[in-house]
């Protein structure tokens, strides 16, 4: 009986090890003639210049110093460092030899043209939503840039982690393959703003925490997660801005670079409002109106003039004489800039209690600005905040960082600050 069951087991496992090579096995494509760049149409590739810059793919495929999309980017992963490729038309070591049939394959089921299958680093998850059409002006944007001769760098990933044929089984739990569909019961804005944040833009990626394999968690779609120790919010009703993110705020926010009522966009947002720039107003206003719905902001408009309102009466604390030391550094460091006198805070001077940054749970945010500063290709075009990362202590900024959170919000304190400032610190340090 016991070597029957064991004859079973054996051949049970025998045939559960060839149906997982079955779904691992992709065919190859053959490569194909890199085609003339004259041979794509001038409005196709603009349509695709523009949807590359919405979906950001310069950010990830080109390495800090390097050239245009010839990959190298480090992308940091609790797995190990995974180095995105080139994707320039070089025939040897980028997409030259790759017909339109493999890019399209690789967007939409993360498959190279080699049949290897794509690490989710690539978010191909995201851009099988993608339309053909759209995936077609990509593909005539990138066969028409400047061909970069960049051997790919071998990653960092472990063995046997680095097998590409297990990533099959990361697909079977956590890849749904198939495109966009609108929602009919949504208006056509609403529906083009969710293709794009959810597709092409793939908002999710960095707005979703994600479990211990690496997969968004579904069940929490935009609650916020921690990238780079920079923290993403939540893009749901859960935001803990004072002022709800309405529409226009967002609109102003993702185009503009700037909200009155929440802030500059700097870290890993900057290269995102610099994307968008690329796509028509319409579309960024679709983003807009979809990111507001989900964050259900018209329910919560009500109580946005309260807000600014308590945030104004906040103010005039700290540039007083008060025998306070945390005040007097705010004062010395900060005052002069983020001071508002009148009812509404000005774009060019943010306001401290109504910035994201200043109500998030953790302080991460407000430590890399104040380090990092704001350059002038962020946020409003020519307005900079310096960088005070040697001006500064991380007692200093521990200080300035506890008297803020007691004196501008309602929230409790944050522990640990100078610990959290030193370790992000050092981050910044190795990243140089």
């Amino acid at each position: 009986m016991f070597k029957k069951l064991l004859i079973f087991f054996v051949a049970l496992g025998f045939i559960g090890v060839l149906g997982f090579a079955a779904l691992a096995w992709k065919p190859s494509i053959s490569p194909t003639t890199p085609s003339s760049a004259g041979s794509f149409g001038h409005d196709l590739v603009a349509k695709g210049a523009a949807l590359a810059g919405g979906g950001y793919c310069a950010e990830c495929h080109t390495a800090k110093g390097g050239q245009m999309f010839a990959g190298g980017y480090p992308m940091p992963t609790p797995f190990g460092v995974i180095y995105s490729t080139n994707i320039t038309p070089d025939p040897e070591t980028g997409i030259g030899n790759w017909s339109l049939a493999a890019f399209s394959r690789a967007m939409h089921e993360g498959v190279a043209r080699d049949g290897s299958l794509l690490f989710p680093a690539f978010p191909y998850d995201h851009f099988t939503k993608l339309s053909g059409d759209d995936v077609q002006a990509l593909y005539a944007y990138f066969m028409t840039r400047e061909p970069v001769r960049a051997p790919a760098l071998t990653n960092g990933i472990p063995f046997p982690l680095n097998i590409r044929y297990l990533q099959a089984g990361w697909r079977l739990l956590f890849f749904r393959p198939g495109r966009f569909e609108p929602d009919a019961a949504k208006t056509a804005e609403w529906n083009r703003g969710a293709y794009l944040a959810l597709g092409l833009s793939h908002c999710s990626s960095c707005h979703t925490p994600r479990n211990l394999l690496g997969a968004e968690k579904s069940g929490d779609a935009f609650a916020g997660a921690v990238i780079d120790d920079w923290i993403a919010p939540p893009l749901t009703a859960a935001n803990p801005a004072p002022v709800p993110w309405s529409q226009a705020e967002l609109y102003s926010y993702l185009r503009n670079g700037i909200s009155v009522f929440h802030g500059t966009a700097v870290g890993p947002m900057a290269p995102v409002v610099r994307g968008l720039a690329a796509l028509p107003e319409s579309d960024v206003q679709a983003i807009a109106a979809y990111v507001a719905d989900i964050g259900h902001s018209k329910d919560r408009l009500a109580s946005a003039d309260s807000a600014v309102a308590r945030a104004m009466s906040y103010a005039p604390i700290g540039t007083g004489q008060e025998f306070d030391a945390a005040a007097r550094l705010y004062t010395t460091a900060c005052a002069s800039c983020h001071y508002n006198s009148g009812q509404t805070p000005l774009a060019v001077r943010p306001d401290l209690a109504l910035n994201s940054a200043l109500n998030l749970p953790e302080p991460n945010n407000l430590i890399q600005v104040v380090l990092r500063g704001i350059s002038a290709e962020d946020g409003i075009p020519g307005v900079v905040m310096p960088a005070f990362a040697r001006a500064l202590s991380d007692s200093d900024i521990a200080r300035i960082a506890a008297y803020l959170r007691r004196t501008r919000t309602n929230l409790p304190p944050w522990p640990d600050l100078e610990t959290k400032i030193d370790a992000i610190r050092r981050q910044i340090l190795a990243s140089q």
